[in-house]
C-alpha cells in the first residue's frame, strides 16, 4: 500500500497519458548494463520511470547524483547494499530507501546471490546523471 501512495505521488497530475493495460518483464523493454546486470522498463515517461532490475553477485553502479530525479529503491529479493551521502544501508526484500536529487549515491550487491530491485525516478533520471566519486567535490566529473 504505501509503495503504491509512492508511485502516485511521484507520478502527479502530469499530462502524459499512461500505458494500456497491465506491465510485466515478459512485454517490457530489457537492456543489460555492466555486462551483467538487467533492467526492465515498466514505465519510461519523461516524468516518471520504473525499472525492475537484477543486479549480478559483485555489481555496483557508479557512485553519483541526480541533479532533478527523486529516485526511490525497494527491495524485491536479496540483500541490497546502498551507500547515500556518506551512510550505508543494507536492504532486504520489502524495504527500500528515498535519494533526494542532489545526493550522492551507489547500489551494489554485496552478497553472492542476485538481487531483485525496483528502482522509481520522478522525473526520469536517465541523462541527468552526474558522477561523484568519494572524495571528490559533487560537481567535480559531469558525465
Amino acid at each position: 500500500m504505501t509503495f503504491a501512495l509512492i508511485l502516485l505521488g511521484l507520478a502527479g497530475s502530469a499530462a502524459v497519458p499512461s500505458a494500456a493495460g497491465p506491465i510485466s518483464k515478459a512485454e517490457a523493454e530489457h537492456y543489460v548494463w555492466g555486462g551483467i546486470n538487467d533492467g526492465w522498463h515498466l514505465v519510461q515517461r519523461p516524468d516518471l520511470s520504473v525499472i525492475e532490475e537484477r543486479l549480478a553477485p559483485g555489481a555496483a553502479e557508479i557512485r553519483h547524483y541526480h541533479r532533478a530525479a527523486r529516485q526511490y529503491f525497494h527491495v524485491l529479493d536479496g540483500v541490497l547494499t546502498i551507500e547515500r551521502d556518506g551512510h550505508v544501508y543494507r536492504l532486504t526484500p520489502g524495504q527500500g530507501i528515498e535519494i533526494a536529487p542532489g545526493v550522492p549515491h551507489q547500489a551494489r550487491n554485496d552478497g553472492d546471490a542476485p538481487v531483485e530491485i525496483l528502482v522509481v525516478s520522478a522525473p526520469k533520471s536517465h541523462g541527468d546523471r552526474v558522477q561523484a566519486p568519494l572524495g571528490l567535490p559533487p560537481d567535480a566529473q559531469p558525465q
